[in-house]
């Protein structure tokens, strides 16, 4: 036993330092105390060694390095599908592949994008999925990862865009740390989201991942488009790699989306040469840029009306034969869907009252067509796919990829009468045109100098300021931009979330502006305030990444439309509406929305509630877009 250390009080103590302290002081300096000759080893020298000791084995070293791992070929992987970006929060069940993007992968080709939360990363996948035509990846962590992002995935879902999510998860339950990580693993990962993604899998192997990364990529973009779910063994993520390890990468190739049957194609053309009155509705039909043209060519060739859902950027918003669905519709003799979401919807009028009730809004005997994937691919728990319509002729095909052959059978099948027909409804139409701009531009003056600002003047002053800029509109209340902008390319506009799950817009639109950025377009965002609540976090990653974007808040300080059906309540009931708006507004402390986006870095001003300021602070935030930084205006406006 060692002998006791003698114990010291706090005064003793203090007596000892002290006479340490004047011995200290009274000593010579160190450069004027004598130096021996040799310092002698403070160490007793190294006995040599024994034999038997020399004999015996050496202990045992643990490696904590390694040249290579599973990620580093999970990267190469990647680089070979052509991500440029991976959106993600950070979590450790990825952190081996995180680690390799940035590090082995350099950060470039795919990027690392930060985001504050997974709905967020998702959401920006959705947005610069619907721009560039082609996914970038998010990384999630675990349950609770994907649990934050299941309801931006079944957005994308609903959206049909395909989002590329891959998860991080610790399946061995031998090689999990005590804690959290066995609350953030988990048996089957993709079973959460599998009701709403089109494929999933779990790879246990290197060369298992790159087929399955490969036959995801595959899957999320062959229409219809959707969802994908990879999940990351972290053990597999972490793997050493030998030296002579040789991992090959299949080659992706992308099938032709699928055309129309041929006879129905002429079927169809037959209908719409034949009709009085043609109607066209397009939802999420322009998969691709070329998708505007065709439909222009189309409507032309017939001189028919068109009617934009809106779902994606179908046809231009000035064009003489886009029309009012609802006047288009009532007249209408054939109706062609394509890419419908809801055509059921379209071609008859819902009424929520105390007995919900419906009816058609189409004249008897009015044949209805469509064309649409969504025939080709539908599943049953989540009821997305809307009610059931009843057409006359179904063509289960890629609706943009068909219109080539069916405007080459409508060709062939118009006549000389047929021909001066069309061109004096094709006048009729360009009439009807003219008059609803007019009558859109007549609507908007009303109430243009109210407070708080009208939703006309707000998409007015905003149209004022980027109308000679090469401008998007990312996200935003599409009614009355729809009304009075000039959209014309086929990249100005990208539709709403799919699955109206709030929190889409501002995430989806740093997304959107991220692939716009690199064509050096100026990215404008209408947000609307009960949104940007859900994820504000996002306004961080665009100031941090210097996503040039332009937000313009709609900020009527509730959440509106819930408000409204609680005051249809109210008056259901007969309680009158004063109390409608407990539980739904946005007031009290209301939010200053210019403070939050500053505090996150992005340039900010208001609330602006005098229409007159409202111009020129948007003209100021469009100067610091135009260098490269996001910036937003708030705006207090009325509720609609």
């Amino acid at each position: 036993m060692k002998p006791e250390l003698p114990s010291v009080g706090r005064r003793g103590f203090l007596k000892r330092a002290a006479a340490a302290s004047a011995a200290a002081l009274a000593a010579p300096t160190a450069e004027a105390a004598p130096q021996p000759a040799v310092q002698r080893a403070a160490v007793p020298a190294t006995p040599i060694m024994s034999a038997a000791a020399e004999a015996a084995n050496p202990p045992e070293v643990e490696v904590l390095t390694a040249d290579r791992t599973g990620s580093d070929f999970m990267v190469d992987v990647l680089k070979s599908l052509g991500f440029d970006y991976i959106c993600a929060n950070p979590g450790s069940s990825f952190r081996g592949i995180h680690e390799s993007v940035i590090n082995y992968g350099g950060n470039r080709s795919p990027e690392l994008i930060t985001c504050c939360h997974e709905e967020s990363s998702v959401a920006m996948a959705h947005g610069y999925a619907k721009v560039e035509g082609r996914p970038l990846g998010v990384f999630a962590h675990g349950t609770v990862g994907l649990q934050h992002a299941s309801m931006a995935i079944y957005n994308a879902w609903c959206d049909r865009v395909p989002v590329y999510v891959m998860l991080g998860n610790q399946l061995d339950a031998t090689m999990r740390r005590p804690g959290a990580e066995w609350a953030h693993s988990v048996q089957d990962a993709a079973s959460m989201v599998r009701d709403y993604s089109k494929w999933d899998d779990t790879p246990m192997s290197l060369p298992h991942f790159a087929e399955s990364a490969v036959r995801a990529y595959k899957i999320a973009l062959t229409p219809p488009m959707a969802p994908v779910v990879l999940v990351l063994n972290a053990e597999l993520q972490e793997r050493p790699l030998a030296s002579d390890t040789k991992l090959a990468i299949p080659k992706v190739t992308v099938p032709a989306p699928p055309q129309g049957d041929s006879g129905a194609v002429a079927e169809l053309a037959r209908l719409l040469v034949a009709a009085e009155h043609p109607v066209i509705v397009a939802d999420r039909f322009a998969r691709t840029p070329a998708g505007m043209q065709r439909l222009v060519e189309l409507a032309e060739t017939l001189q028919a009306s068109v009617v934009d859902q809106g779902g994606r950027m179908n046809f231009p918003s000035r064009h003489p034969l886009n029309q009012s669905q609802a006047r288009a519709i009532a007249d209408a003799d054939v109706v062609l869907g394509l890419e419908m979401s809801d055509f059921w919807g379209v071609v008859n009028s819902f009424r929520d009252q105390l007995t919900r009730t419906s009816r058609p809004t189409t004249r008897p005997g009015t044949k209805f067509v469509s064309i649409t994937t969504g025939d080709l691919y539908v599943r049953a728990n989540y009821q997305d796919f809307q009610r059931f319509a009843e057409v006359d002729l179904a063509i289960a095909a890629d609706a943009e990829a068909t219109v080539p052959s069916l405007i080459e059978a409508v060709k062939r099948a118009i006549t000389a009468d047929r021909r001066r027909l069309f061109e004096s409804r094709g006048a009729k139409l360009a009439e009807a045109s003219r008059a609803a701009l007019d009558r859109s531009r007549l609507e908007a003056s009303y109430a243009w100098d109210a407070t708080p600002v009208s939703t006309a003047r707000l998409c007015a002053e905003i149209w004022g300021q980027i109308r000679n800029e090469d401008w998007a509109l990312v996200n935003g209340t599409g009614g009355w931009a729809r009304r009075l902008w000039n959209f014309d390319k086929p990249y100005q506009s990208i539709g709403g979330s799919g699955g109206a799950g709030v929190g889409y817009g501002a995430p989806a639109a740093v997304g959107a502006a991220l692939a716009h950025m690199r064509h050096g377009r100026l990215s404008v965002n209408i947000q609307t305030d009960g949104d940007l609540m859900y994820a504000p976090g996002v306004l961080w990653t665009a100031a941090h990444h210097r996503i040039p974007l332009l937000s313009v808040m709609h900020n009527n300080r509730a959440y509106h439309q819930e408000l409204m059906h609680v005051q249809k309540m109210c008056n259901r009931h007969s309680r009158g509406i004063d109390r409608g708006r407990l539980g739904s507004e946005l007031v009290d402390p209301a939010i200053d929305f210019a403070k939050v986006a500053q505090g996150l870095g992005v340039h900010a001003e208001g609330p602006i509630t005098d229409p007159k300021d409202l111009g020129p602070a948007i003209a100021r935030a469009v100067a610091v877009v135009k260098r490269g930084e996001p910036a937003l205006v708030d705006v207090v406006c009325q509720p609609r």
